[in-house]
């Protein structure tokens, strides 16, 4: 496994786990049951997840009535995506 199989299994693996604590803490605020701190849900984001982070807050519509969530993870999403397609593009050539 190369650096850049490596690269794409974490950026799977942090869409995915921030996706799935998205969808969680969902659930859990429909039942008033402990939530995930808002800080962790950014830094995960930060991190390289920002892409799950957005298809959850759309799949479940979880803070959309949250104006920074809204407008920073689309944003920060659209970062994240060119970073990758620039980056496959680099490994295409």
């Amino acid at each position: 496994m190369n650096a850049i199989d490596i690269l794409w299994l974490y950026i799977v693996i942090i869409n995915l786990t921030l996706c799935l604590i998205m969808i969680r803490d969902k659930y859990k605020a429909r039942r008033n049951q402990w939530r995930t701190r808002e800080r962790t849900l950014w830094t995960l984001a930060l991190l390289g997840g920002a892409i799950g982070g957005w298809v959850a807050m759309v799949l479940s519509r979880h803070k959309t009535n949250h104006r920074l969530f809204a407008v920073g993870f689309a944003l920060l999403a659209m970062v994240q995506s060119v970073a990758l397609i620039w980056l496959l593009s680099m490994v295409l050539i």
